[in-house]
């Protein structure tokens, strides 16, 4: 069990009372009120309150949650936040042309970074994909193109087609990938204030 929540559908809390242990399940909304220190309360708050499921039109900013999403793989979204603006620092503020043309310097560079993830895996998953987006740009004249093209889907159904498409995309990559673009449903309960500011910028998953 991770002790640190992440941002999933619903996390897995553990509370000793009486002696007795209770499991109950507490969301990524409701969590973010009991988080301690406040320093990190505000990191996680920032991402919910203003990302978290918000549409992104553009292409670098997609790629570099797709970034996000992949490092993430095995460890703590809190770790991720922490480390965004040293991802951006290290991939080029994500700007796909440049990372597909990293050469074997970048790739040295890039895991011999402390400040980010160095994983072999997930540094060659962020050059090869951003190799491929380029050709989908080409083809479909943007990654958000490309993404439109192929909505609505299940998740099932994009899971293969990230398979099929990409570097280092599991079903639990892929499935926050997407909630976290707006392209599936999950990532604020009915009842949190920001799912209704959600629905305003019109995520994919609601105007289907």
């Amino acid at each position: 069990m991770k002790l640190i929540p992440d941002k999933q559908l619903s996390i897995l809390t553990i509370i000793f009372t009486s002696s007795i242990i209770i499991k109950t399940k507490m969301s990524y909304c409701l969590a973010i009120d009991g988080m301690q220190p406040e320093s990190r309360r505000e990191l996680h708050k920032n991402y919910h309150d203003n990302h978290y499921g918000f549409p992104i039109h553009d292409d670098n900013e997609l790629f570099g949650r797709l970034i996000m999403e992949i490092n993430q793989a095995g460890l703590s979204w809190e770790t991720i936040l922490k480390k965004e603006e040293s991802f951006r620092e290290a991939y080029s503020n994500f700007e796909i042309e440049k990372v597909a043309h990293y050469t074997e310097a970048d790739r040295e560079r890039l895991l011999n970074d402390p400040g980010i993830i160095r994983n072999k895996l997930k540094v060659n998953a962020a050059i090869e994909n951003a190799k491929t987006i380029l050709s989908l740009q080409e083809e479909f004249g943007s990654f958000e193109k490309w993404l439109e093209h192929h909505h609505p889907k299940t998740l099932p159904e994009w899971m293969k087609l990230f398979k099929k498409t990409f570097k280092f995309t599991g079903g639990e990559i892929v499935n926050e990938f997407l909630m976290s673009i707006g392209y599936l449903k999950g990532s604020h309960a009915e009842s949190c204030p920001v799912y209704h500011t959600v629905l305003k910028h019109h995520p994919k998953w609601y105007t289907k």
